[in-house]
């Protein structure tokens, strides 16, 4: 926390306004906005709740296709399958770990090839890295697809000076407790389209209509973001830059700690990105080091250090077993060598030696 979380949530709880409504949430969305530079934004209760409402906004139905990054958290495909959509997975390419455009092109020329024009393009950037935008929104040009950017754990990361999450139809964030900052739970979708944006607030508060009684003409969901959550947020937003600076500074260690150590390679950021180093992730060349993600997994666990794999890819899930699947195995090598550190804010310097410590202890 960031030290005035408090007031806000005192203000709602002074004002009475608890549930997902008040002045808390108009600022906390009006902050966002601020930060992003442009466009509007629907706090919500999660950022697969953003998901889900930018594919029924963008008409996604049951049997229409969707592609998707397959290198992610099943959030970023489950609500394809909330609306009966069809997911198609894509492969990752090395530099970035995000979607592959060559291996998006092939699948999105399948999907023409078969009479089937995808209905978005869902993709992610992995851990705060931005992916290759200008290949990306080429193709979506070209193919005339609207985007949808998982940006769950990219707020604050940047292509090209602009902000991750703003390039796309729709780009959604996540404020779950272990984000870059966080309301507890909660999430924001973002859009250039004022009216977009009004008509998911109208749906994520059960699409009642202006009626002097409780008339529907269309399916609602609960997905607003209460009033003391948004008003965490208003307190976090203050101190997302510090976040963003001290994420990055944990990366800045261990990238220098451990850069003479055989077979360890950093995800890292290209001329035109910024990325927020929300997670700091490597992967680990066992014919170099003769060390495993398991190895490493389990020697920092004995430490009571924790760690964790890289996210298991889409197509390899067994509930997506019977998705299609366009790339080579990138994605794959990568869950299998990948692991992430401990990345929090509030890691201290000490913190940071003893990782740096065992894992060096391991390759000696």
């Amino acid at each position: 926390m960031g030290g005035t979380e408090m007031t806000y949530i005192q203000q709602a709880f002074e004002t009475n306004w608890i549930a997902p409504i008040g002045a808390n949430v108009a600022a906390f969305e009006k902050q966002i906005e601020e930060f992003i530079g442009f466009g509007h934004v629907a706090a919500l209760s999660s950022g697969t709740a953003a998901l889900h409402l930018a594919l029924i906004m963008l008409g996604v139905g049951k049997g229409d296709v969707v592609i998707c990054q397959s290198l992610t958290f099943a959030a970023s495909a489950n609500p394809i399958i909330y609306q009966g959509g069809i997911p198609i997975f894509v492969d990752s390419e090395p530099v970035t770990w995000n979607i592959c455009p060559d291996a998006l092109e092939h699948a999105i020329r399948h999907c023409f090839n078969k009479g089937k024009r995808p209905k978005a393009i869902i993709i992610v950037h992995l851990y705060g890295m931005p992916a290759r935008m200008d290949e990306i929104l080429a193709l979506c040009n070209r193919y005339d697809i609207p985007l949808i950017e998982d940006a769950a754990e990219a707020l604050g990361s940047e292509y090209n000076g602009q902000k991750a999450g703003s390039f796309g139809a729709f780009g959604i964030f996540s404020f779950n407790g272990n984000k870059i900052i966080t309301t507890s739970g909660g999430g924001a979708l973002w859009s250039a389209d004022r009216k977009l944006i009004e008509k998911t607030k109208f749906l994520a508060a059960q699409a009642r209509d202006p009626a002097p009684y409780y008339e529907h003409s269309a399916t609602g969901y609960n997905y607003g973001l209460s009033n003391i959550c948004a008003g965490i947020g208003r307190g976090q937003m203050q101190v997302l830059e510090t976040r963003i600076a001290q994420r990055r500074a944990i990366y800045d260690f261990y990238q220098k700690a451990l850069q003479n150590l055989p077979g360890l390679s950093f995800q890292n950021e290209f001329a035109e990105c910024f990325s927020n180093r929300w997670l700091t992730a490597l992967s680990i060349d066992f014919q170099q080091s003769e060390i495993s993600p398991q190895m490493l997994i389990a020697e920092l666990e004995s430490r009571n250090i924790e760690s964790r794999h890289l996210w298991k890819p889409m197509h390899l899930q067994p509930v997506f077993k019977d998705a299609l699947y366009f790339g080579g195995t990138v994605a794959e090598q990568l869950f299998q060598t990948g692991i992430c550190l401990p990345s929090g804010s509030s890691l201290l310097p000490g913190d940071l030696e003893r990782v740096r410590g065992a894992i060096s202890n391991l390759f000696t």
